[in-house]
């Protein structure tokens, strides 16, 4: 982005959190495409990719006094289009291993710059998160989860019970998915799924 075109943002931004519509105007003209071109990667659908499209910048416009506290607005408005995508497809699928299907399928497709940005997002909190677990909590959660060893193959590697792995891995889960669900909306099998998609 141009150095004029971001303090044409900043601009527009202000306007948006004033009230001012125009600003809002603006806002859409520049990443409505992008926006759009984003969610049909995961909907493969152009009416419903289309209609979440405007349900997301009504979201942004309802929202607007908040974009005060936003650092990186594009980062704050691609990750509102996800959780608003993957959150209507969960409805649609009524299982978040749908969901994970629909990531694999599509994430082939996805545009380097715009998962960047939420990847970094995700896998940055992620990281934040499992720092603060005990030693032993972090050091299972990742053989487990990042190493996809079994049970019984951690439980043998650090000499434990396989009954003290899987006690270790609720605990993470409990403490991780609160957090993740608080700041991004969305559970921490989806972050997993999202994060070893784009990995893989």
């Amino acid at each position: 982005m141009s150095v004029n075109r971001d303090n044409s943002e900043k601009a527009l931004l202000q306007q948006v959190i004033a009230g001012d519509q125009n600003g809002f105007v603006g806002i859409y003209e520049i990443y409505n495409r992008m926006v759009y071109n984003f969610i049909i990667r995961y909907v493969n659908s152009v009416p419903m990719a289309e209609d979440l499209t405007q349900e997301v910048f009504m979201k942004i416009w309802e929202s607007r006094l908040s974009l005060a506290g936003v650092k990186s607005f594009k980062a704050y408005l691609f990750t509102t289009a996800r959780n608003h995508t993957l959150n209507n497809l969960k409805i649609v699928f009524r299982s978040e291993a749908a969901i994970g299907e629909v990531i694999s399928g599509f994430v082939k497709l996805r545009n380097a710059t715009e998962e960047d940005i939420l990847h970094k997002d995700y896998a940055l909190f992620l990281r934040k998160m499992l720092d603060g677990l005990p030693p032993r909590s972090r050091e299972i959660f990742k053989l487990c989860r990042e190493e996809e060893k079994t049970y019984d193959e951690v439980a043998r590697s650090l000499n434990i019970s396989r009954n003290a792995v899987k006690n270790h891995m609720v605990h993470s889960m409990k403490v991780l998915g609160s957090s993740i669900q608080k700041e991004f909306g969305i559970s921490l099998s989806i972050i997993i799924a999202l994060l070893y998609s784009y990995r893989g």
